[in-house]
């Protein structure tokens, strides 16, 4: 679970373009839509149990989650530090494929009922539809609660790392993550219309909107699972 920095956003908005690079908002956001959804076509290309257990067999763990960490940080750092569309795009890639591979080991590693990850699916589907449309619809609303999901995305990880030591209360934070994530997707979109309109900037917010689509699924799929069981 991780989210782009309030400082690689504050960078985002206050970096001066040419008017020549600034596209029609028409392009912009099709651009922007177009990358989110080429990565979540990455990730179910790579939930395919075939290819999960071919890197499950063939690497280390360890190794993996190593290349995973240094692939998605290296990703972010790329993304955010580079103005240049191609190299975002790369670092959106860096992301995209550990991230794939992740949520497909989880997917298939945990014996999710398949029922259960369409479940999850189309609630995630459903979900990020309406967060979009809120947050396009009521840009004042989500320009308040900046901080308090930042302080809340802090707040949750800590309580995962309470859980740890007192698993009774993993669910709990696992659903107010949840919801924490939907409404990071409205804030997302919302800011993502506050950028300067260039190619690079949608890719960007393209990233943020992408991980917090990720993040709002595998939370639904733990949430889901657990009332299959129950």
């Amino acid at each position: 679970m991780f989210n782009m920095s309030k400082e690689a956003r504050a960078k985002r908005m206050n970096v001066v373009v040419n008017p020549g690079q600034e596209i029609s908002l028409r392009a912009y956001n099709l651009i922007l839509t177009g990358t989110v959804l080429y990565g979540l076509a990455i990730n179910a290309l790579l939930c395919r149990e075939s290819i999960v257990n071919y890197v499950f067999n063939r690497v280390n763990p360890i190794v993996f989650f190593i290349l995973y960490f240094v692939c998605a940080f290296g990703g972010v750092f790329l993304a955010h530090r580079s103005d240049r569309p191609a190299i975002s795009f790369l670092g959106y890639n860096l992301i995209v494929i550990p991230m794939g591979l992740t949520v497909g080991m989880a997917v298939v590693m945990g014996g999710y009922n398949p029922s259960v990850v369409w479940h999850a699916v189309i609630t995630t589907a459903g979900v990020t539809v309406i967060m979009v449309a809120a947050g396009l619809l009521f840009p004042q609303f989500f320009a308040k609660i900046g901080s308090i999901l930042f302080f809340g995305l802090i707040g949750v990880l800590l309580g995962f790392l309470v859980a740890i030591f007192l698993p009774g209360v993993n669910m709990a934070f696992t659903i107010l993550s949840a919801g924490l994530f939907s409404l990071y997707i409205g804030y997302d979109v919302y800011r993502s219309q506050q950028f300067p309109r260039t190619v690079d900037n949608a890719i960007d917010c393209a990233i943020d909107i992408y991980l917090d689509i990720i993040n709002l699924f595998l939370d639904l799929l733990r949430i889901f699972g657990k009332s299959n069981d129950s």
